[in-house]
This record gives C-alpha cells, structure tokens and sequence, in this order.
C-alpha cells in the first residue's frame, strides 16, 4: 500500500515549493532572454516568498494535498487550474494593490503564472509518480460481507492485485496452506471477528515469510475519513478512545479559541445593528433566538444565534412549527452570519471553534436510544464546525434523522479518535473555503 502514505502530503509540499523556485528562475530567464544574476533572483525571491506561502495554503483548501488528488490524476487537473486562478488573483493583488517591495513586476509575472503551471501540473502528473512508483502488491482478504466489498472496492485505490478471497470459517491449517500458495506479501483481514480470532495463532507464524497484515477497519477509515459505525464494538473505543486530557493539545486549542472567538467577535459587533435592523424590517420579531443544546460531558448549554427563520415557526427548544424560513434567514444561514453569536460561547468556553456540533436535548435523547455508540461524541467540547461539517453533506435540518445523524456520527467518531492541532486547522481551512465559495457547511 505504497500510493498514499502520511508522508506523501510533505514531498508534494516540497515538490511544489521546489516547483515554485525553479518557475521564478525560468521567468526571470525569458523575461532578461539570460540566466538570472543572484542579486536580480533575490530581489524577486523576497516578495515571491511571501506568495510561496499564500500559494501553499490556496493548494491546501483546495484539497491537492488530500489523497483524493494523488491517487484520481482526471480529478487534479481541474483542481490545479482553480487553484492557479485564485492564485492569479492573489498575485496581481500583492503587486499591485499593496507595492511594499517597490517592484510590479508585470511582465515576470506573465511569465511566472504560465510557466509555474505547466510545472506544477507536470510534477503533480508526472515527477511524484516517477519518484513514488505505483507498484501492485498482492493481496488476499480473508472475510466478506460488508467490510469485504469495502475493500474490495479500495483495491484499486492502493494498487492491490486480490489473489485470493478465504472464508474466514475454514480449518487455521488450511487457511494458511492456501495463503502460503498464493504468495501474497499483504493479507487484509478483520482481526477483531471472532472466526479470525481462531485463525491468529496460524497467520502468526505467517510474519516470518515477509508477508504484511492489516486491519480491514483501517483501510475503511483512511478511504472514507470516517468510521466503519455498523462494523465497531466495544473494544474499538476501548482502543481508541480516552478521557485523559491531552496537555499540550487542550491548552493551544484554548488559546486560539479565546484568541480567535475575540477578534472575530469584536470585529463582526460592527454588522449587529445592520443584521438586527433587516431580521427586524422583514417580520418585526426578536432579533436573536436562544437554544438549549447538549455540550460535553451531557451539560446542558445556552447558544445565542440570529434568528432565522418567522416568529411563529420556530421555539427556544428550536422545535419547528410550519417551516418557514424568512428572506433575510436564507441569506445569513447560507452565510452563516446567524451563528456570530456563538463566539461568545466559544469565549465562554460552552463551545470550541472545531468539534462536533452541538445536537438539542430531544434529538439527543431520541438519538442514544436508536444510534448505538451516541453517547461517545459527548466526551469532547461541541464546535461551530467540524470534520462531520465538512464532509457530511446532508445532515438533518429540521427534525430527527436515524440514518443521517448515524452517518454523521461516522464522522464525528473519526475526529474523536484523531483530534489534533493538525487536524483542526485543517478543518479550519477548509471552513473558510467553504464560507467563501457560499457552499455553507
């Protein structure tokens, strides 16, 4: 399983830095028809620097560095092309609109933008693939069911040729006679199901002939950055899953909740009376509305949000009426103005800026009973946005959903057993793609 590792994201980002600077050199080339002196590149690399960096972070939200973009190459070159565009924008913005470095560098710029893409759009093409080859393994899946389409669905996705597929009720002898005939150097297997079980002290000694296993449940997470809900028990949160604090982690993502909360707090005061008087204008009720919803450790909290939708159509427990959402409410869900509010609840400390979103108390209570393992998503502190808002893309709106919410709890599950700094910036900005692209999550 050599396509897409945890190391891939840091050779992409080096690639493309790399790219980057040899683009400027080869524009600087074109532009004075000469190799660059070293004054003449510095003087240019100063100010690109800083675009190296804005462009870096454009890529990112723009998903080229999820595995999605490395292993489909029909999916990289539109994201690569929409990426350059906003790239082109920042650009000339930089240049042109803020001058600190004195140089409007027209002409280089031209040149930088065509030639940085051809660059970039052949290394992510073709240079990553000749340095990390796609090479095939031989693979075998011992079970079926679910998790075995599952994986037999992400063999193309990790380059593995199935050799062979083993029921897992078979005699241990001649489970590992069959997997020592076929020569496989992975065998994929749901090590936590009680056929398997019996099968562990013969595939034991199966490590000494060099062959690799792994965790059928592993391989669903990494395809589908969730949880396999249907497929866990007990002992996955056992693993998993822990109450202790994380030190360092809880004390950062403190901070930069309190720091980011304030700021974008203060500064979104400004838009209150302006948001107040339109609420006020369309149907002449409250301006804000005020539900209760659950928080961690099963807390009851209070969060403030614009209201949105007419005065007859919806309660403080949040309840619906006749759904009725006004002109004004359609605007600033979409936009998520209506939330602002809740900064204060991040500053508070009831919500976090990353987390899983907080559900009302009767949804919850109807949710624990239907959706095994619910309960879990408490441990940690709710947020404005999240994992499940990012990759959830239909999530219940107005009532109580059994299926949606146990998928979106897939999610939830996957960032509370990989919660960390990393991660929440990630969710971070891929929120403000979202935000700016009015998708809304």
């Amino acid at each position: 399983m050599t396509s897409f590792s945890k190391k891939a994201p840091w050779l992409l980002l080096l690639g493309d830095v790399a790219a980057f600077a040899v683009s400027l050199w080869l524009s600087l080339l074109f532009r004075y028809l000469g190799a660059p002196d070293r004054l003449t590149f510095f003087d240019h690399f100063a100010p690109f620097s800083l675009l190296f960096i804005v462009w870096t972070l454009v890529f990112f939200i723009s998903g080229l560095y999820d595995k999605q973009s490395i292993i489909f190459a029909q999916r990289l070159k539109g994201l690569l092309v929409r990426a350059q565009i906003v790239n082109i924008l920042v650009a000339v913005s930089f240049f042109y609109f803020i001058p600190w470095y004195g140089i409007t560098p027209k002409t280089t710029l031209f040149f930088y933008l065509l030639i940085s893409l051809g660059i970039i759009l052949a290394w992510r093409t073709y240079g990553y693939f000749l340095i990390v080859p796609k090479s095939r393994e031989r693979a075998i899946l011992i079970g079926g069911g679910e998790m075995g389409d599952i994986v037999k669905e992400a063999g193309d996705i990790y380059n593995l040729d199935f050799v062979g597929f083993i029921d897992p009720s078979r005699h241990h002898s001649d489970v590992a006679a069959e997997i020592e005939r076929l020569h496989p150097t992975l065998v994929i297997a749901d090590l936590h199901s009680d056929k398997v079980q019996t099968l562990l002290p013969s595939l034991y000694n199966l490590i000494f002939s060099q062959i690799r296993f792994i965790d059928a449940d592993k391989i669903y997470e990494d395809v589908f950055d969730r949880i396999p809900l249907s497929l866990i028990r007990h002992h996955w949160f056992l693993e998993n899953v822990s109450t202790a604090p994380k030190v360092v982690y809880d004390a950062l993502k403190r901070v930069m909740d309190i720091s980011i909360a304030l700021l974008l707090g203060s500064m979104s005061l400004v838009a209150y009376p302006f948001i107040g008087l339109a609420i006020k204008v369309e149907d002449c009720g409250p301006i804000f509305i005020f539900q209760k919803r659950i928080g961690k450790d099963d807390r009851i909290i209070r969060i403030a949000k614009f209201r949105s939708m007419s005065v007859s159509a919806q309660d403080e427990t949040g309840a619906s009426k006749p759904q009725s959402v006004t002109r004004v409410g359609a605007f600033i869900r979409k936009t998520r103005i209506d939330e602002l509010p809740q900064l204060w609840s991040v500053v508070k400390g009831d919500l976090s800026l990353i987390g899983p979103r907080p559900e009302l108390p009767q949804f919850v209570k109807t949710y624990e009973s239907e959706i095994p393992f619910y309960k879990i998503r408490h441990l940690i502190k709710p947020g404005l946005s999240g994992w499940a808002q990012i990759y959830h893309k239909t999530p219940p709106k107005f009532s109580a959903s059994k299926e949606d919410t146990a998928m979106k709890l897939s999610y939830d599950l996957y960032y509370v057993k990989n919660r960390s700094f990393l991660l929440d910036l990630m969710i971070a900005l891929k929120t403000l793609k979202e935000l700016v692209s009015r998708k809304g999550v």
